[in-house]
């Protein structure tokens, strides 16, 4: 009769960690700009609280990643303004160890140039888009050096994907409302595909045929077909999409509509808009967790991080962050 009791304290007290709508909670952390206040904040996904926060070097960090191992962060010093406005122009990246909570160092990049974008490659170096010099930025890790540029040919390139073979590239080119497709191995854009008057974030779908980029005028999607590099069709949308993240199993994008205050899912296979979700004010970015079970949406207005259970499609919870939370990344261990 004991042992019974002890088991039933034990499973509660699992039971009360996994939360709401995250399921069981996958092993990680959610790491989080926190551009209002300078800080990277870390998330823990099973209390559904921000316990910990780092002060950046300088001001402001927009966008983040984790390394492959999940140990270290980086945050790429952006400046204090927004694309294409004028402010001060940002040369550095700072280096997060998540597990000592604290910045262990801040790579220089040796001139002005709004870093923004990074994202790892399958070759374990580090890629960041660099807006003043019309560049990816890439370093190694492990020497915290600077070992090539790659040209994006178009001003303003904010935003970076990588596909998984690390042989392509492509940027969002902001105000010149175009995307680069860039071949990494050759160090040369490949096309330049017009989208829309402003472009912005972008997202691949699961078996990267489509890239995927929200005109930032009418509230519409630009499907880019990858096989092609063209611009193939325009999906409708019921308001203004930023942030958009593909789930793992190739059947949903999942949308931040920024103006409307609202998620929304287009199914990848019809191409129809469900049912929204409210969020707090001016969803931004979308990441979806690797085992495909929720999404996280910063909401910069709000200092709030909306949690959607992908599976019931329903807001699970809302996640206390730091005034301004923008970027998101997920920093976990390698499965093994």
């Amino acid at each position: 009769m004991r042992r019974a009791i002890v088991l039933a304290v034990v499973l509660a007290a699992s039971g009360s960690r996994s939360g709401g709508g995250e399921g069981a909670a996958a092993a990680g952390l959610l790491i989080v700009t926190n551009k209002g206040d300078h800080t990277l904040g870390i998330i823990d996904p099973a209390l559904g609280r921000q316990v910990a926060t780092v002060q950046q070097s300088g001001v402001t960090g927009h966008e983040l990643v984790a390394s492959p191992d999940g140990k270290t962060a980086y945050v790429p010093i952006y400046g204090n303004s927004g694309v294409g406005r004028p402010g001060s122009d940002g040369r550095s990246i700072d280096v997060i160890d998540l597990q000592a909570r604290k910045l262990i160092t801040t790579i220089d990049l040796g001139q002005a140039e709004r870093p923004h974008d990074p994202k790892f490659g399958k070759d374990g170096r580090l890629y960041v888009t660099t807006e003043i010099t019309s560049t990816i930025t890439v370093i190694d890790p492990r020497t915290n050096q600077v070992v090539d540029r790659l040209p994006t040919d178009q001003p303003e390139s904010h935003m970076l994907l990588l596909t998984r073979d690390g042989q392509r590239a492509y940027t969002s080119n902001v105000h010149a409302g175009t995307v680069s497709a860039i071949d990494v191995r050759a160090k040369k854009v490949t096309t330049v595909i017009p989208i829309a008057r402003v472009a912005q974030r972008l997202a691949l779908s699961a078996d990267e045929k489509w890239l995927f980029t929200s005109d930032q005028d009418e509230p519409r999607l630009a499907l880019v077909d990858t096989a092609t590099n063209t611009a193939a069709r325009y999906v409708p949308l019921p308001g203004i999409a930023y942030g958009t993240a593909a789930t793992p199993d190739g059947r949903y994008l999942v949308l931040a509509l920024i103006k409307l205050n609202q998620v929304a899912r287009l199914d990848l296979a019809t191409w129809q808009v469900g049912p929204p979700l409210d969020v707090p004010k001016a969803p931004q970015e979308v990441l979806v967790r690797p085992d495909g079970q929720v999404a996280y949406v910063s909401c910069d207005a709000s200092a709030k991080v909306a949690e959607i259970d992908l599976r019931s499609w329903k807001l699970s919870r809302l996640i206390d962050a730091g005034p301004s939370v923008d970027g998101l990344a997920w920093a976990a261990p390698p499965a093994r």
